[in-house]
């Protein structure tokens, strides 16, 4: 990969339509920002750690990354081919595991040896045993995650974006999935790693990204990010049932917005007085 980034976020923003319901008529269109204005640039080899509560706004991010999900306001660029693995993503409830992984070469276009490679490291890595015959919709949530990961695994992805996919399952199996990640580390793959868990991301990542209430918090090294991180979550679990409600509320309640583009509108303004000097 020649380029110097493999990611880079411009600006972005992410918005959702809300649908709530109201005293004076029977539904309000709120719009919600789920993902606020975020700029920040990834080298090729980097293992990143992306940290921050539910709802903060890391897993529009991870879909958004693997492209599957557009944005609203500014730019992403990806350079190589990603990968997202999360539960249930990309997995058709209705096949078998072993459709599911001839499905997902053949909708990428691979030829029938390559599906074929791909298929026997999937079925020695997954360890589903007879399971591997059986629709997906008959799996645990453990299992799913077993296919999903070794499924995009062995596609070897320039960038893999892990969303909590390591969550789930047996202790045994995600020390067998960190052992597995190490090896893309150490062949240059760059790396998304969407966890809680914190001493999972401290000894995997180099780069920490936070995100809180859909904002960039703090991105840098990994320990120093950790820790602020920590610090912030420390902070929630210290407050009282009641304060810490309200405290959320008031978050959730600073992202929803009346008018979809009063955000974009105040930022070309802002462009334009910035260019009028």
């Amino acid at each position: 990969m020649t380029n110097e980034y493999a990611v880079t976020f411009n600006h972005v923003s992410k918005i959702y339509k809300l649908k709530q319901k109201g005293k004076a008529q029977k539904t309000s269109h709120d719009t919600f920002l789920a993902l606020n204005d975020i700029s920040f640039k990834i080298k090729p080899g980097e293992v990143v750690g992306v940290l921050g509560t539910n709802g903060s706004g890391k897993s529009t991010l991870s879909v958004i990354l693997a492209g599957i999900s557009a944005i609203d306001s500014g730019e992403v660029i990806i350079n190589g081919e990603q990968a997202l693995i999360a539960i249930n993503t990309g997995l058709n409830n209705q096949l078998t595991g072993l459709e599911n992984i001839h499905l997902k070469g053949a909708l990428l276009g691979l030829s029938k040896k390559r599906i074929q490679e791909i298929t026997d490291g999937v079925i020695s890595f997954a360890e589903l045993g007879d399971f591997l015959y059986q629709p997906v919709k008959k799996y645990s949530s453990g299992m799913k995650s077993r296919l999903g990961f070794s499924i995009s695994i062995f596609l070897n992805p320039d960038i893999v974006i892990i969303d909590e996919a390591l969550s789930v399952g047996d202790k045994g199996f995600a020390e067998k999935c960190l052992n597995k990640m190490d090896e893309l580390k150490a062949q240059g793959k760059t790396i998304f790693f969407i966890s809680h868990a914190l001493p999972q991301v401290r000894r995997f990542c180099n780069t920490g990204l936070w995100i809180e209430g859909g904002k960039l918090r703090a991105y840098g090294d990994i320990q120093d990010i950790a820790d602020q991180y920590a610090e912030y979550v420390d902070f929630l679990n210290a407050m009282g049932g009641k304060e810490k409600k309200r405290f959320l509320e008031d978050i959730y309640e600073s992202r929803l917005i009346k008018d979809p583009h009063e955000h974009l509108i105040d930022r070309i303004f802002l462009q334009m007085r910035k260019g009028a000097k």
